[in-house]
């Protein structure tokens, strides 16, 4: 039996960039398009590839996907391939000519990054002075266009406490959602992660904070990304909540792992790595996520399908039972399954146990 499509592909569009981000994954800057990018026809047989499998989101990323001149006819392909469409960019390059072009081309959203809620905290993160109010501004102009912009905020040490502050600058923006990532320790991250990683603990503080604040903004999307111990801290929470009586809705999260609403927000479980997920390089790897940078194949080589069916990583990945420590025992590692690049980035082994979860499993009796 086929293995299901994908819900989202994120595409490297061109490793270059105009901002220089101490936690990016690229482990080289650059500020120009590379040779080794995809060309534009190889773009369209991706998409045509792609297409033909399933109607996964196509996150066109980067990089900073705008550093391409053909971005919007690629971004109009794919929309006419009628694959939903969204641009991941750090909005420092978005005008309202800009913000009008993209919506032209078909994108359905567009995810921007902050990660500061002050120009201070922000920019020294992203390695350019002035980029928060350039940021601001590009997110401005797509609001005008009336493209739906959500807020990814990468969560470390230098912005751990101001959540709150994350969420009223998403409030006060008209962001539809904020996205938390939490810092993996791949490319650049590596170099940083001994001053920029918060520990196991103060992970749980985080998701905990996220469940809390799912109860109070229903209009806001709120989602935990490379935090797939979060499906296990709501189930644990829901429990206790039970156990004294608490009645109340469901977080948005639950809504979605269960009935997968709406396909720009869709979180079926923990980690998706190869499994819900996969990440295109801009050389035509295929990676199981944008932080995990095994290679399970290349579609210069190999068509992306086969690739996504037969991959033996991919396979690897979508087997539970071969986690190894106390993911493998765990009775959430079905739903959670642990985030296989921190593993890999710390143990370089993407079936170890991951390593900051402060969880220890009870029982060996596995809840999905």
């Amino acid at each position: 039996m086929d293995y299901p499509a994908p819900r989202l592909i994120f595409w490297e569009t061109t490793a270059g960039c105009n901002l220089h981000c101490i936690h990016c994954r690229r482990v080289t800057v650059a500020d120009q398009l590379t040779p080794q990018d995809l060309t534009t026809e190889e773009a369209f047989k991706l998409i045509d590839q792609i297409a033909t499998i399933g109607k996964p989101v196509f996150v066109l990323s980067g990089g900073e996907p705008l550093f391409r001149p053909d971005i919007f006819e690629i971004a109009r392909y794919a929309s006419d391939a009628r694959l939903p469409v969204a641009l991941a960019t750090n909005g420092t390059l978005v005008d309202d000519e800009v913000a009008a072009r993209v919506k032209a081309s078909g994108v359905k959203r567009v995810s921007i990054s902050f990660d500061g809620a002050d120009a201070t905290t922000h920019d020294a993160f992203r390695g350019l002075a002035g980029s928060f109010e350039a940021t601001i501004r590009g997110f401005k102009a797509l609001r005008r266009v009336g493209l739906p912009v959500q807020i990814n905020t990468t969560v470390a040490r230098h912005n751990e406490a101001q959540l709150e502050d994350m969420r009223t600058l998403a409030k006060d923006l008209g962001a539809v959602g904020l996205h938390l990532f939490l810092l993996v320790p791949v490319g650049c991250g590596v170099e940083i992660a001994d001053e920029q990683m918060i520990n196991a603990q103060e992970y749980e503080r985080v998701l905990n904070w996220l469940y809390d604040v799912e109860q109070s903004e229903p209009d806001l999307q709120l989602k935990a990304t490379c935090a797939p111990h979060y499906f296990r801290v709501m189930r644990v929470r829901r429990a206790e909540e039970r156990r004294q009586g608490i009645t109340r809705d469901l977080p948005a999260s639950h809504e979605r792992q269960v009935h997968g609403h709406g396909q720009m927000h869709a979180a079926t479980k923990g980690c998706l790595a190869g499994t819900g997920v996969c990440f295109v390089s801009h050389r035509g790897e295929v990676f199981p996520c944008g932080y995990l940078p095994l290679e399970a194949g290349n579609v210069r080589r190999e068509d992306f399908g086969s690739i996504w069916q037969s991959s033996p990583l991919f396979t690897e990945l979508r087997n539970p039972d071969v986690l190894e420590g106390k993911c493998g025992i765990c009775q959430f590692k079905t739903l959670c399954s642990g985030c296989r690049a921190r593993a890999y980035g710390v143990t370089g082994n993407y079936l170890a146990e991951e390593p900051f979860c402060a969880y220890q499993p009870e029982t060996r009796e596995v809840i999905l």
